[in-house]
Formats: C-alpha cells, sequence, structure tokens
C-alpha cells in the first residue's frame, strides 16, 4: 500500500488536506518488525514515531526485570510510540510487535519540528496524538474498573 493511502486511513490523519499528507509522506519510511521485535521500550529514550500500515502490536507495562503485563494492543493504521515527538522523548511502555508489522516509521524530531513550523499541521497532529492518549488512558481505566470489579 502507497505512503499515501495509509495515512488517509489513519483516524488521527483525518482532518489533513492532501496537500498536508503529502508533506508527512514525505517524511515516512517503511519498515518491517518481526514477532518479538521492540518498536520501543519503557524508560527509555525514542527517536521514532510509528502507524502501523499491517499488522499487531502489543502494549506492555513492565513491572520488572522479569515481569511483564499486556495493557493493549494496536494494529492497523494506529499510532503508537508518541513519546518520539514529545519532551522527554522517553517511553512509559514497551511496544512490541505480536505478529510481523509493517509501518511507516518518522523522526519524531523532525515530526515535532514541522509542527512547530507549519501551525495548521501541527494543531491538527498535536490533537490527534492528544486523542490517542485520551484513548489508551480511558481503555487502561475500563480494564483497571474490570479487575477491580472481579476483586
Amino acid at each position: 500500500m502507497e505512503k499515501l493511502e495509509v495515512l488517509k486511513r489513519c483516524p488521527i490523519l483525518r482532518e489533513m488536506d492532501g496537500e498536508q499528507l503529502e508533506i508527512i509522506a514525505d517524511m515516512a519510511t517503511s519498515e518491517v518488525y518481526e514477532v518479538g521485535d521492540s518498536l520501543g521500550r519503557q524508560g527509555r529514550s525514542q527517536e521514532k514515531v510509528f502507524i502501523i500500515e499491517d499488522g499487531l502490536v502489543g502494549i506492555y507495562l513492565e513491572l520488572g526485570p522479569m515481569m511483564h503485563r499486556q495493557i493493549q494492543a494496536a494494529s492497523n493504521f494506529e499510532l503508537v510510540c508518541w513519546s518520539g515527538m514529545l519532551p522527554p522523548h522517553r517511553m512509559y511502555s514497551t511496544v512490541r510487535a505480536i505478529e510481523t508489522t509493517k509501518v511507516l516509521a518518522f523522526n519524531g524530531k523532525e515530526l515535532a519540528q514541522l509542527c512547530q513550523t507549519e501551525s495548521p499541521i501541527g494543531c491538527k497532529v498535536h490533537r490527534a496524538v492528544a486523542q490517542t492518549i485520551a484513548n489508551r488512558l480511558n481503555s487502561a481505566y475500563t480494564q483497571l474498573m474490570g479487575v477491580t470489579a472481579q476483586d
């Protein structure tokens, strides 16, 4: 699938017009992650932001050196590793491929710079990142309530 087609199908970029999507598409590179590969690690610096083109990743909370728990998953056309564009560029969870996953990868700092120089794009991208964070937080709260309701 072409980069532009992937971006058009990405829910967080729905507000972008064709010209804005082309600017963002030019910044993207295609990458493939095999089962078990990490896209980002909790507590570590993150340089890239990803939109999943095809595949499935797990979002894990590292609870200790030998213990982790999958808290969510992300699949086609979803944004992951958004920490790569927001200071302090540190991951709050680990993102790992559950199946072979093809992504569009962006240099997070370059994407952040574009958002600063191109205000209309920046506003839309930051609104989309905020929506992604809100959705993931809501899902986490729902999971937590389900766990505590069973206790």
